[in-house]
Formats: C-alpha cells, sequence, structure tokens
C-alpha cells in the first residue's frame, strides 16, 4: 500500500510548476499510466502474496495463522484504497468534464 501512495505523492502538480519545469502532454500522460500501471501491479502483488499466504495455511505448509491474516488484512485495505482513488479520479474527471470552456 505504501506503493500506492508514493506513486500518488509522484504526481504532485506543483513540484513540477515550483521547479519551472515545463511538462509536455505527453510526458504527463506517459508518467500518470506508469503511476496507474505501478499502484495495479503492486495491488496483484499484494493480492497474490494473500493468496499464496492462504493457501499455504490450508495445505498445512505454514502454521502461522498470524502472519496470513496480516498478510489477509493488507491486501484488503490496498483493494479497498485503491477502489476509493478510483473514484475519487473519476469524480475528478468528469468535473473537468463539466467544465465550460
Amino acid at each position: 500500500m505504501n506503493t500506492i501512495f508514493s506513486n500518488i505523492a509522484q504526481l504532485n502538480p506543483t513540484q513540477e510548476l515550483s521547479r519551472n519545469v515545463s511538462i509536455t502532454p505527453k510526458v504527463a500522460q506517459t508518467s500518470f499510466a506508469d503511476t496507474l500501471k505501478g499502484a495495479i501491479e503492486n495491488l496483484n502483488d499484494v493480492q497474490m502474496d494473500s493468496d499464496k499466504a492462504t493457501e499455504a495455511l490450508a495445505t498445512g505448509n505454514i502454521d502461522d495463522l498470524h502472519n496470513v491474516m496480516i498478510t489477509a488484512q493488507k491486501a484488503s485495505i490496498t483493494l479497498e484504497a485503491t477502489v476509493q482513488i478510483q473514484k475519487k479520479v473519476i469524480d475528478a474527471y468528469n468535473e473537468v468534464m463539466r467544465m465550460q470552456v
């Protein structure tokens, strides 16, 4: 989940403006796409780790229920954060589309 928030922090446009760096739309689009891709890959990795730990517990390969539950909770929180971020991005997009030029 830390990767999601660190990827989002990289999208801060005020940092770029304060450094007087000119960003082209293509660069911004690529950066945004890479950030989203990284966040989704991180979410997938966390989910896969949770699935592996749960499967290992079910088959008896590990006995540590505590760590399995922590891994599952991390996956749940990461998924919920991702869903909430997605909702906010869609809301922001809709707001921009409603703006009159």
